[in-house]
Protein backbone atom coordinates (compact mmCIF):
# COMPACT_ATOMS: atom_id res chain seq x y z
CA UNK A 1 0.00 0.00 0.00
CA UNK A 2 1.37 3.20 -1.06
CA UNK A 3 1.68 5.19 2.02
CA UNK A 4 0.56 8.89 2.31
CA UNK A 5 0.97 10.92 5.16
CA UNK A 6 -1.00 14.19 5.67
CA UNK A 7 -2.93 16.47 8.15
CA UNK A 8 -6.60 16.66 7.90
CA UNK A 9 -8.50 19.82 9.27
CA UNK A 10 -11.89 19.66 10.87
CA UNK A 11 -13.82 22.42 11.15
CA UNK A 12 -16.49 21.54 13.16
CA UNK A 13 -19.29 23.99 11.72
CA UNK A 14 -22.81 23.26 13.54
CA UNK A 15 -25.28 20.95 14.37
CA UNK A 16 -28.75 20.89 13.53
CA UNK A 17 -31.87 19.53 14.82
CA UNK A 18 -29.86 17.82 17.21
CA UNK A 19 -31.91 15.40 19.66
CA UNK A 20 -33.43 16.37 22.48
CA UNK A 21 -32.10 14.38 26.08
CA UNK A 22 -33.21 16.75 28.59
CA UNK A 23 -36.30 18.41 28.77
CA UNK A 24 -34.66 22.08 28.25
CA UNK A 25 -32.89 20.72 25.32
CA UNK A 26 -29.17 19.29 25.26
CA UNK A 27 -25.72 20.44 25.70
CA UNK A 28 -24.08 18.98 22.59
CA UNK A 29 -20.04 18.63 22.29
CA UNK A 30 -18.88 16.36 19.21
CA UNK A 31 -16.34 13.91 19.68
CA UNK A 32 -14.13 13.06 16.56
CA UNK A 33 -11.97 9.57 16.59
CA UNK A 34 -9.20 8.49 14.49
CA UNK A 35 -8.07 4.56 15.34
CA UNK A 36 -5.85 6.14 19.31
CA UNK A 37 -6.64 9.89 18.24
CA UNK A 38 -9.75 11.65 19.95
CA UNK A 39 -10.79 15.04 19.82
CA UNK A 40 -13.44 16.64 21.00
CA UNK A 41 -15.35 20.60 20.50
CA UNK A 42 -16.67 22.14 23.36
CA UNK A 43 -20.09 22.01 25.04
CA UNK A 44 -22.54 24.40 23.88
CA UNK A 45 -25.32 24.56 26.89
CA UNK A 46 -29.01 23.80 26.03
CA UNK A 47 -28.74 24.52 22.35
CA UNK A 48 -30.17 21.56 19.55
CA UNK A 49 -29.03 23.60 16.62
CA UNK A 50 -25.23 24.48 18.18
CA UNK A 51 -22.42 26.26 16.02
CA UNK A 52 -19.24 25.09 17.11
CA UNK A 53 -16.78 26.80 14.53
CA UNK A 54 -13.99 24.74 15.63
CA UNK A 55 -10.79 23.65 14.06
CA UNK A 56 -9.54 19.97 15.37
CA UNK A 57 -6.68 18.32 13.28
CA UNK A 58 -6.39 14.60 13.03
CA UNK A 59 -2.58 13.39 11.47
CA UNK A 60 -3.63 10.65 8.92
CA UNK A 61 -1.77 7.50 8.10
CA UNK A 62 -4.11 5.30 6.36
CA UNK A 63 -6.94 7.47 4.14
CA UNK A 64 -8.91 4.21 3.85
CA UNK A 65 -9.66 4.12 7.46
CA UNK A 66 -13.27 5.68 8.37
CA UNK A 67 -13.29 9.05 10.77
CA UNK A 68 -15.97 8.59 13.31
CA UNK A 69 -17.89 11.20 15.05
CA UNK A 70 -20.63 11.02 17.79
CA UNK A 71 -22.61 13.73 19.14
CA UNK A 72 -23.13 13.67 23.14
CA UNK A 73 -25.43 15.59 25.64
CA UNK A 74 -22.85 17.05 28.64
CA UNK A 75 -24.74 16.07 32.03
CA UNK A 76 -23.40 16.83 35.04
CA UNK A 77 -24.18 13.89 37.45
CA UNK A 78 -24.42 10.99 35.00
CA UNK A 79 -22.37 9.29 32.10
CA UNK A 80 -23.29 11.91 29.30
CA UNK A 81 -25.95 10.47 26.44
CA UNK A 82 -24.55 9.69 23.18
CA UNK A 83 -26.91 11.75 20.61
CA UNK A 84 -26.25 9.83 17.31
CA UNK A 85 -23.18 9.04 15.46
CA UNK A 86 -21.89 8.98 12.34
CA UNK A 87 -18.35 8.16 9.99
CA UNK A 88 -17.51 8.99 6.84
CA UNK A 89 -14.42 8.54 4.25
CA UNK A 90 -11.60 10.89 3.39
CA UNK A 91 -10.26 8.66 0.42
CA UNK A 92 -11.96 10.69 -1.82
CA UNK A 93 -10.31 14.18 -0.27
CA UNK A 94 -6.96 11.49 -0.24
CA UNK A 95 -7.13 10.98 -3.97
CA UNK A 96 -7.66 14.60 -4.41
CA UNK A 97 -4.80 15.56 -3.04
CA UNK A 98 -2.18 13.21 -4.96
CA UNK A 99 -3.78 14.42 -8.34
CA UNK A 100 -2.30 17.50 -10.12
CA UNK A 101 -3.82 20.86 -9.35
CA UNK A 102 -1.34 22.97 -11.05
CA UNK A 103 -3.15 25.48 -13.01
CA UNK A 104 -6.73 24.77 -12.40
CA UNK A 105 -8.97 27.59 -11.56
CA UNK A 106 -9.91 28.81 -7.81
CA UNK A 107 -12.61 27.11 -6.52
CA UNK A 108 -12.47 24.28 -9.18
CA UNK A 109 -14.79 21.36 -8.57
CA UNK A 110 -12.39 18.41 -8.22
CA UNK A 111 -14.31 15.55 -6.60
CA UNK A 112 -18.25 15.27 -5.90
CA UNK A 113 -19.03 12.48 -3.00
CA UNK A 114 -22.53 11.56 -3.49
CA UNK A 115 -25.08 11.11 -0.83
CA UNK A 116 -26.29 7.36 -0.44
CA UNK A 117 -27.23 4.83 1.73
CA UNK A 118 -24.36 3.32 2.36
CA UNK A 119 -22.86 6.76 3.70
CA UNK A 120 -24.02 9.23 6.46
CA UNK A 121 -23.61 11.88 3.72
CA UNK A 122 -26.96 13.92 3.34
CA UNK A 123 -26.79 15.78 0.02
CA UNK A 124 -24.01 15.48 -2.49
CA UNK A 125 -20.31 16.75 -1.02
CA UNK A 126 -18.27 18.70 -3.05
CA UNK A 127 -14.28 18.52 -3.12
CA UNK A 128 -12.90 22.13 -4.01
CA UNK A 129 -9.90 24.21 -4.70
CA UNK A 130 -10.04 27.12 -2.61
CA UNK A 131 -7.08 29.75 -2.75
CA UNK A 132 -4.90 26.58 -3.11
CA UNK A 133 -6.16 24.37 -0.81
CA UNK A 134 -8.41 21.31 -1.57
CA UNK A 135 -11.60 21.59 0.88
CA UNK A 136 -14.51 19.34 1.28
CA UNK A 137 -18.19 20.52 3.01
CA UNK A 138 -19.82 17.33 4.81
CA UNK A 139 -23.31 17.60 6.18
CA UNK A 140 -23.61 13.97 8.35
CA UNK A 141 -26.41 12.62 8.95
CA UNK A 142 -25.91 10.85 12.56
CA UNK A 143 -27.60 7.44 12.83
CA UNK A 144 -28.88 5.60 16.47
CA UNK A 145 -30.66 8.85 17.34
CA UNK A 146 -34.41 10.53 16.84
CA UNK A 147 -32.79 13.82 14.66
CA UNK A 148 -29.59 15.78 13.88
CA UNK A 149 -26.69 16.17 11.35
CA UNK A 150 -23.36 18.00 12.26
CA UNK A 151 -21.82 19.96 9.26
CA UNK A 152 -18.27 19.62 8.91
CA UNK A 153 -15.51 21.59 6.45
CA UNK A 154 -12.42 19.32 6.17
CA UNK A 155 -9.50 20.50 4.63
CA UNK A 156 -6.40 18.49 3.71
CA UNK A 157 -2.49 19.79 4.17
CA UNK A 158 -0.09 17.93 3.11
CA UNK A 159 3.12 17.13 5.26
CA UNK A 160 6.36 17.15 2.70
CA UNK A 161 8.40 14.59 2.57
CA UNK A 162 11.98 14.43 4.39
CA UNK A 163 13.62 13.21 0.99
CA UNK A 164 17.55 11.71 2.51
Amino acid sequence: MDHFAGLLKIKVVRGVNLAYRDSRGSDPYVVVRLGAQRLKTGVKKKNVNPVWNEDLTLSIDDPFMPIKIEVFDKDTFTKDDSMGDAEFSIHPLVEAAKMNLEGLPSTAVIKTVNASRQNCIASDSHIILKDGKLVQDVILRLRNTESGEVELQLQWVNIPRNVP
